[in-house]
């Protein structure tokens, strides 16, 4: 090999070991460096607290007129005028329809006379009476001559009374000749046009007239709930509120809840069979006619008052695969703990607690996801402030710990 080749390959060799070198240092700077402690888990709670708070229960129920009458004839006879505008308000004692009076004025008048004429007959019979018993004394006139003159009297006055009778019977007939309006309120459709032939007492009604104003509720109640609420009143679980009453609100059908509070004014005493239930009767003002009768609506009755409720976020309630509820909790160590609850009902965004939490306990509600039972976890004060009201509030931060900067 001469001298340039053997050159040449040397420095061959010599760059090689250099790219080698340059590839090692790169590999080793690009190791991981070695692993430290993860950082400890943050988490937000609150610090659980009794306080009082007012149960209510949404019951759907459905509106009813306060008053209805079914206008019917109370005569036969040929309606003349309708006297009213269908759909408008009309008092009581107005006048709807106008029923021929010609015939009832007709039997009124045969009645009076027919009156007139007994009355006429009844001063000769009295007189003669009056001298039959003068000469019965002085022996002028047999006793049944008398017998039979003081009949004849006693006939005539009954026939007075009986014609008086007809004659107030004539005058009833011709005033129902005009169908008034039992009650005020607003009337509906008309079934009958003028000219339409109507008999006494007729299945179908003229119209209907309906009092809206205040208004009727009623809502069923599960015989079930009632005891329970019951059984809870008596055990001192809860309490009436003296203050509030009877008094209950309404939602309407498109979610606002009604201008007007009503009350609550009776309770049926018997259980429908078929539903198992018991109807709750409310009344309502409606001055400016919002409620009409058949509406569907949803009365929020109080139950009573619990003095000492627990109230938690829904955010911080979680459920195993069984559907259990549960919450995660922050004990005195600082460590998370996994506590099993038991719900009553949900009051706006939170859950009533009947049963697993005590005054006093640390719920995790923001970092659920981070804590795992048994964990050491650094805990902070709830972001939202609106998580501290109605039963929950925010707990403070604890003094720093070793591992927390």
């Amino acid at each position: 090999m001469t001298p340039p080749a053997l050159h040449s390959r040397f420095k061959l060799v010599i760059l090689s070991g250099l790219l080698a070198a340059v590839s090692l240092v790169t590999a080793c700077k690009r190791q991981p460096a070695a692993a430290g402690p993860p950082p400890t888990p943050e988490v937000a709670v609150v610090t659980v607290r009794q306080e009082r708070v007012l149960l209510t229960t949404e019951l759907p129920g459905r509106t009813a007129p306060y008053l209805i009458a079914d206008i019917r004839p109370q005569v036969n006879g040929l309606i003349l005028k309708r006297l009213f505008v269908e759909g408008s308000d009309v008092k009581k004692g107005q006048e709807l329809y106008q029923i021929d009076p010609a015939p009832f004025q007709a039997a009124l008048e045969n009645a009076q006379a027919a009156l007139g004429r007994a009355e006429a007959n009844l001063p000769a019979i009295q007189s003669r009476v009056k001298r039959y018993q003068q000469a019965l004394a002085d022996k002028a006139v047999s006793q049944q001559d008398y017998d039979d003159a003081a009949a004849a009297l006693k006939q005539a006055e009954a026939e007075v009374q009986y014609y008086k009778a007809m004659v107030e019977t004539a005058r009833i007939n011709l005033n129902y000749a005009k169908v008034a309006s039992p009650i005020s309120g607003r009337i509906g459709v008309s079934s009958v046009t003028d000219g339409a032939i109507v008999t006494a007492y007729q299945p179908v009604a003229l119209a209907t007239v309906q009092q809206l104003d205040p208004i009727y509720v009623d809502v069923p109640q599960s015989a079930t709930d009632l005891l329970r609420l019951q059984q809870r009143l008596k055990a001192g679980q809860l309490k009436r509120d003296s203050a509030l009453g009877s008094k209950v609100r309404l939602i309407l059908p498109d979610g606002s809840t009604y201008a007007h509070e009503g009350t609550l004014q009776f309770q049926d005493v018997s259980v429908d069979p078929t539903t198992g239930s018991v109807i709750l009767r409310m009344v309502f003002p409606n001055p400016d006619g919002v409620l009409l009768p058949g509406m569907f609506v949803r009365g929020v009755v109080l139950e009573g008052v619990s003095e000492q409720a627990i109230l938690v976020p829904q955010q911080a309630v979680a459920r195993d695969p069984k559907g259990n509820p549960f919450v995660l909790l922050v004990n005195a160590e600082g460590k998370v703990e996994q506590r099993p609850l038991g719900l009553e009902r949900a009051i706006d965004d939170k859950w009533l607690v009947s049963s697993g939490l005590q005054p006093g306990d640390r719920v995790i509600v923001e970092g659920m996801q981070r804590a795992r039972a048994g964990a050491t976890v650094k805990v902070l004060a709830a972001s939202e402030p609106g998580q501290a009201t109605a039963g929950v509030a925010p707990a403070a931060a604890p003094a720093s710990t070793p591992n927390s900067k």
